[in-house]
C-alpha cells in the first residue's frame, strides 16, 4: 500500500512538471502573437515604453483604418486569394502525381529519378539564371511565375512518397491489379481517398509558401495592381518609413510619421496572419496525422 501511494505521488509530480513545460513552450509560441495582436490596437509610444506587456493601451483602430484605406491592400488580398488557390491546387496535384509512382517499386528507374530529384534539394541554377529562364518563356508578370518554377517541393514529394509505401496496404494494390485496375484507375478511386491525411498536410504547406510569399512577386511582377497582399503590405511600409524621413526636418513631423509607420507594422501582420490562423484550426488534426505518418521512414 505503501509502495503504491509512493508510485501515485511520483506520477503526480512528473506529471506536474510536464504540464509546466508543456504550459512554457504553449506561452512562447503563442506570446509574440498575442503581443503583435494588442500592440497593433495600441499606442506606439506606450508599446515602446512597455506599457502593452498584458494588454492594450490607449485603444485605436488607426493602423487598420490606414491600411484599409490603401487601394493595393483590397486588390492585393484578392491577388493573393487568386495566387494561393491556383498555387496550392496545381503544386497539390503535381506533388501527388510525382510521389505515387515513385513509390511503386516495380516502376523503373525509380532510384535513379530519385536520386535526380534529391539533387536538386542542395543544387540549384541560383537567381539569374531562374530569372532569365522565366523571361525567356514569357512568364514575367504572369501568375504562372509564382506557381511554376518551384511547382514541385522535392521535400513534399519525398514526405508524400513515404505516406503512400507506409499508409497504404500493399495488399489492396494486388486486389485491384487482380480486379484489371490500372494505375491511374487505382490512384483516383483507392489511392487518393485513403491520403487525405497527407493531402491535407501538403494544402497546408502549399497554402502558408504561396500566402507568404512576397519575394518571387518582386523579381518577376512589374505591375502594381497584380502585387499579392504581402508585397503590397512592405510597400506601403516602405512608403510610410520614406515619409518619415523626409519629414525628420520638421517640429514634430518625424515623431507622427513614426508613430503611423509602427502602427502600420504591427496591423500589417495581423492582416496577413489572419486568414491562416482561421484555416489552420480545420485541418489541423489531418496536418498532424499526415505528416507523423508520412515520415515514418524515408
Amino acid at each position: 500500500m505503501k509502495s503504491k501511494t509512493l508510485k501515485s505521488k511520483s506520477d503526480r509530480i512528473i506529471e506536474a512538471v510536464m504540464v509546466g513545460i508543456v504550459s512554457l513552450t504553449v506561452l512562447a509560441v503563442l506570446y509574440p502573437l498575442y503581443y503583435v495582436l494588442i500592440a497593433s490596437f495600441s499606442n506606439p509610444y506606450d508599446v515602446y515604453a512597455g506599457k502593452t506587456f498584458f494588454w492594450v493601451s490607449e485603444f485605436t483602430l488607426e493602423g487598420y483604418q490606414r491600411v484599409f484605406r490603401e487601394g493595393a491592400i483590397v486588390s492585393g488580398y484578392l491577388n493573393s486569394i487568386f495566387y494561393t488557390a491556383l498555387g496550392t491546387v496545381l503544386t497539390t496535384a503535381l506533388v501527388l502525381t510525382t510521389a505515387y509512382p515513385l513509390s511503386r517499386r516495380e516502376m523503373p528507374g525509380r532510384t535513379g529519378i530519385m536520386l535526380f530529384y534529391l539533387i536538386t534539394m542542395y543544387f540549384t541554377g541560383g537567381l539569374i539564371p531562374t530569372y532569365l529562364v522565366v523571361a525567356k518563356t514569357g512568364l514575367l508578370n504572369s501568375v504562372w511565375a509564382l506557381i511554376l518554377p518551384g511547382g514541385v517541393s522535392v521535400f513534399n514529394v519525398i514526405v508524400t512518397r513515404t505516406y503512400f509505401e507506409t499508409s497504404i496496404p500493399k495488399d489492396l494494390f494486388e486486389a485491384a491489379k487482380i480486379d484489371g485496375s490500372g494505375h491511374l484507375r487505382t490512384f483516383v478511386s483507392m489511392v487518393l481517398p485513403l491520403s487525405r491525411p497527407i493531402i491535407a498536410v501538403m494544402v497546408v504547406f502549399a497554402m502558408v509558401a504561396f500566402w507568404n510569399d512576397w519575394f518571387t512577386a518582386l523579381i518577376y511582377m512589374n505591375s502594381k495592381d497584380k502585387y499579392p497582399l504581402q508585397l503590397a503590405l512592405r510597400q506601403i511600409l516602405i512608403q510610410s518609413e520614406a515619409s518619415a524621413n523626409a519629414l525628420s526636418g520638421m517640429d514634430g513631423g518625424y515623431a507622427e510619421a513614426n508613430r503611423i509607420t509602427e502602427l502600420l507594422k504591427f496591423s500589417s501582420m495581423v492582416v496577413g496572419a489572419v486568414p491562416m490562423l482561421i484555416f489552420y484550426p480545420f485541418v489541423q488534426k489531418y496536418f498532424e496525422k499526415g505528416l507523423m505518418v508520412g515520415a515514418v521512414k524515408g
